[in-house]
């Protein structure tokens, strides 16, 4: 039998792509946009997704590195991942007007670092040392912080004091890895304070959770978002984990043909970052090649929203530039 043209079903989990703190911070963008008439510029990507990023320069945001890229007296836009208070301080002594479109959960995770430095408690950050929302949750903490990954890492960690220390971790990791990294630090500090998985964003752990389920039918799995997306890569990892080869597919040539021969179920889902237009895609290139049939699995419902970025800071800024 021809292979090319065969049935496909096609799972597509539910919930997938955009969370809601994505949502607030692409908003955020817009609407600073709309409101000044004129160019923003947002420090590091809004959101990591380069098509989200290329479909804002369109509309007029600049995307620069560093706040020095930021003329004086301009509208700054501080991504969803937050940033070290060290750079708000120099936004604030430049005259920057400034929107915070640091995501709530990724705050939350702030504000608890914050809580055990002031008790004088040693801080574990579970995370990617070079990923910018760690490095911006670094930033605000004052206190001793350890960063680890692994649990190689959680066996080795040195602490001060066993009876005064806790842990955070990054919003975006493997659930199950995390898990483990905690009952090592657990096991190893029987005094350690944190809230178990809680503090991974309910977005992260729902699509994990939703691969799961697919991959238990789905013979491999698509992922649509960018390579420095770290909930993509952890969805490509948690498909793997069940056996499931995945693609990470950041445009739609990333998939091939191969990819899909002699499968007759796959998976197709998308990072909290990546916008469902990459799903649609990827869905057209499916049917150039196969009889595809789609399935909706409904994992769990998503109820969040977030309250939008507080846009009075440009307000005086417009005044004075009027």
């Amino acid at each position: 039998m021809n292979r090319e043209h065969a049935p496909l079903t096609v799972l597509l989990p539910s919930p997938r792509g955009f969370c809601a703190g994505v949502e607030r911070a692409i908003q955020a963008v817009e609407d600073a946009l709309i409101q000044t008439g004129k160019p923003v510029y947002v420090r590091h990507e809004i959101v990591h997704n380069g098509r989200v990023v290329d479909n804002l320069k369109r509309k007029g945001a600049i995307f620069v590195k560093e706040l020095s890229d930021i003329p004086d007296g301009a509208v700054a836009i501080f991504s969803a991942h937050g940033v070290p208070e060290a750079v708000e301080h120099e936004a604030a002594r430049r005259g920057l007007a400034v929107l915070d479109a640091t995501c709530p959960l990724v705050r939350r995770v702030h504000v608890e670092g914050q809580r055990h430095a002031k008790a004088g408690r040693e801080v574990i950050l579970i995370g990617h040392r070079e990923h910018v929302e760690v490095v911006g949750t670094l930033g605000r903490i004052d206190g001793t912080v350890h960063v680890i990954a692994t649990t190689a890492e959680a066996l080795s960690i040195r602490i001060h004091d066993p009876d005064s220390v806790a842990y955070i971790t990054q919003t975006t990791l493997s659930v199950d890895d995390t898990r483990e990294i905690i009952a090592v630090l657990k096991q190893r500090f029987p005094a350690i304070q944190g809230p178990d998985t809680k503090t991974i964003c309910y977005a992260t752990q729902n699509r994990q959770l939703a691969v799961r389920v697919i991959a238990k039918r789905a013979e491999r799995v698509i992922v649509c978002g960018a390579r420095n997306s770290s909930n993509t890569n952890r969805l490509c990892e948690v498909a793997e984990s069940e056996g499931r080869q995945a693609l990470l597919m950041q445009d739609p040539r990333d998939l091939t043909l191969s990819f899909v021969d002699g499968v007759a179920v796959i998976g197709l889902t998308a990072g909290a970052s990546a916008p469902e237009s990459l799903v649609q895609e990827a869905l057209v290139q499916l049917t150039r090649w196969r009889r595809v049939t789609v399935e909706e699995v409904r994992v769990t419902e998503e109820g969040t929203r977030f309250a939008p970025v507080d846009l009075s800071q440009i307000v005086p800024w417009l005044a004075d530039a009027s």
